[in-house]
């Protein structure tokens, strides 16, 4: 795949949609990665890629002028407990299976050095 961008700037959808990527470019990619990518895999992931760029020129066409952006997609906020201590929450019950425990505290492998 061929751009006109220069190094270090992202490439507009516009300029990759005109284009198609190929198997060879699939299989020059991975060879630069150093991944394992035969004939049949590159002519896929290509099949895919191309898929995926048909539908951003899809996306690219809808108009959204118009339309507010979301933080969230259910437009919901989390409801967020109380905090207060939970009296279900039997210590000495779950520290009874655990492998070492001392003073009622957890006892962990050291990680760091």
């Amino acid at each position: 795949m061929t751009t006109n961008s220069t190094p270090n700037s992202q490439t507009p959808i516009s300029d990759i949609r005109d284009n198609q990527i190929c198997t060879t470019d699939i299989l020059e990619v991975a060879k630069l990665s150093r991944l394992a990518v035969d004939e049949e895999a590159a002519q896929t992931f290509a099949e895919d890629i191309a898929k995926i760029l048909d539908m951003m020129q899809t996306l690219s066409s809808v108009d959204t002028d118009n339309v507010a952006p979301l933080s969230n997609v259910h437009e919901a906020a989390q409801e967020l407990r109380a905090d207060i201590p939970n009296a279900d929450i039997d210590r000495e019950l779950n520290q009874s299976v655990a492998p070492a425990v001392e003073q009622g505290l957890y006892l962990v492998p050291q990680v760091i050095d």
